[in-house]
C-alpha cells in the first residue's frame, strides 16, 4: 500500500522527523486560504502516487496567495501519468542550501533492513545508482539492536555532511528507521532531506510503502488507502480475498495457488501466448469467489481467451465448475474458455462442464496449447 507524501510526512513527524507544517487542500480557494494563514511563499504539490511530479508540472512555487490559488487551478484536475490530481499539499517554501537522500528499505539478500543515504538528494535514487553508485552509502541494521547512533553518524560522514549536522542527522535517521519498523513498511524515504538557510535539517518530501500483509495491525494506516489511485480490478479482487495482478497479455488465467499460477503463466509463455493477469483464487474457493474472479478477468478488454487451471485439494472441482457456469450466466462472455480440473470431485466438475459444452483438457500442457491456439490460430 502506497502512502501520499502528506500521509508519509505525518507518520514521520510522529517519530520526531522535522517536516514542514503543511496543509492539504482540494480546491483553489482552500489553497489561497492556507497561503494567507501561512503569510509567506508556499509550494503547491500534487498528491498522486507517482514519481516525477515536479518534472510533470505537479509542483509549483507561489509567492502570494493569489498566485497560490492560480497554480492550484493548474494542478488540481491535471492528469499526471494516468492519475487525476484531486488534492494538493501546501507547504511553506523553504530556503534550500543542499539536498540529501535518506531511506530505509528491506534488502532480501541480507534479510534485514538497510539504511541508505546519498549527497545526491532531490533525484530518484535509481538514477543516482545508475549514474554515481559510489555516492550511495548503505548500512545494514541488526534487527535486534536497531540503527545505532554511531552507524547514522558514519553515514553522515560518508556523504560529506558538515560535522555540525551529525547529531541531528543521526536523530532523523533513527526516527525514520523506527517509523519504518513500527509501521511495517517495505520502504520509507526522505527525498530530499534539506539543509535550510537557517541551518536546520528538514524533510521536505517523504514516501512510504506499507506491507499489505501487515495492515491488520494498523487500522489507522489502512484508513489512509487511496482507492481512487488503485486498479479497480485489484480492489474488487481484494474484496473477495483474491490475489490479482493485471498484466499486458491476452490470455486470462484463473488458478488456485500462487505457485501453480506462476507455472501456468510460464507454460502459456512456453507455447507462445501471453498471460493477461496473475490470479490466485486461493484454497477452498467457493462458487461465489470463482464467479467474482471470472468477472474480474473478463472486465479486461485485452482478454481474448481464458485458461482455468484448478488443482482440487482443499478446493472442490465441482464448486469451481458451478462458479464458472454461474459467471457465464451473469457475464455472458464473448471469449472462449479452456478448463483443466483435477483433484477432489473432478468427475462431477468435468461432468458439469461437459454438459455446458465447455472446452476441457486433462493436462496443463494440453490446456496451454489449446488456449494459445484459440488466440493465435
Amino acid at each position: 500500500m502506497n502512502l501520499h507524501e502528506y500521509q508519509s510526512k505525518r507518520i514521520f513527524a510522529q517519530y520526531g522527523v522535522p517536516v514542514p507544517q503543511g496543509e492539504v487542500a482540494t480546491t483553489p480557494e482552500q489553497v489561497r486560504d492556507i497561503a494567507v494563514r501561512m503569510g509567506k511563499p508556499v509550494v503547491v504539490k500534487a498528491q498522486v502516487l507517482v514519481g516525477g511530479r515536479g518534472k510533470a508540472g505537479g509542483i509549483k512555487l507561489a509567492k502570494t496567495p493569489d498566485e497560490a490559488e492560480e497554480v492550484a487551478r493548474q494542478i488540481l484536475g491535471m492528469n499526471l501519468k494516468g492519475l487525476t490530481v484531486r488534492k494538493v499539499l501546501v507547504d511553506p517554501a523553504v530556503d534550500i542550501r543542499s539536498e540529501i537522500y535518506l531511506g530505509a528499505v528491506i534488502d532480501r539478500a541480507q534479510r534485514r533492513v538497510v539504511m541508505m543515504a546519498s549527497s545526491e538528494g532531490g533525484v530518484d535514487i535509481e538514477e543516482v545508482a545508475a549514474r554515481s553508485p559510489e555516492k550511495i552509502v548503505k548500512v545494514p541494521v541488526d534487527p535486534f539492536l536497531g540503527l545505532r547512533e554511531y552507524q547514522a553518524r558514519w553515514m553522515a560522514h560518508a556523504i560529506g555532511l558538515d560535522k555540525a549536522y551529525y547529531r541531528p542527522f543521526a536523530r532523523i535517521a533513527q526516527a525514520l528507521y523506527n517509523a519504518f519498523i513500527e509501521s511495517d513498511a517495505s520502504l520509507a524515504e526522505i527525498n530530499p532531506l534539506v539543509v535550510t538557510g537557517e541551518g536546520d535539517l528538514l524533510a521536505v518530501d517523504g514516501k512510504m510503502v506499507i506491507d499489505d500483509n501487515a495492515l491488520f495491525r494498523h487500522p489507522d494506516i489502512e484508513e489512509m488507502r487511496d482507492v481512487e489511485a488503485e486498479d479497480p480490478f485489484e480492489l474488487e479482487a481484494r474484496k473477495y480475498g483474491i490475489s490479482y495482478v493485471k498484466l499486458d497479455g491476452e490470455i486470462g488465467c484463473m488458478v488456485n495457488g500462487a505457485g501453480l499460477a506462476m507455472a501456468t503463466m510460464d507454460i502459456i509463455k512456453l507455447y507462445g501466448g501471453n498471460p493477461a493477469n496473475f490470479l490466485d483464487i486461493g484454497g477452498g474457493a467457493t462458487a461465489e469467489r470463482v464467479a467474482a474472479a471470472l468477472r474480474i478477468i473478463l472486465s479486461d478488454p485485452n482478454v481474448k481467451a481464458v485458461l482455468i487451471n484448478i488443482f482440487g485439494g482443499i478446493t472442490r472441482c465441482d464448486e469451481v465448475a458451478r462458479g464458472i457456469l454461474a459467471a457465464m450466466d451473469e457475464v455472458k462472455p464473448e471469449v472462449p474458455f479452456v478448463v483443466r480440473l483435477i483433484g477432489t470431485n473432478q468427475e462431477e466438475g468435468q461432468r458439469l462442464l461437459a454438459e455446458a459444452k465447455m472446452e476441457t483438457a486433462t493436462t496443463l500442457a494440453e490446456a496451454a496449447q489449446k488456449v494459445v491456439a484459440l488466440v493465435n490460430p
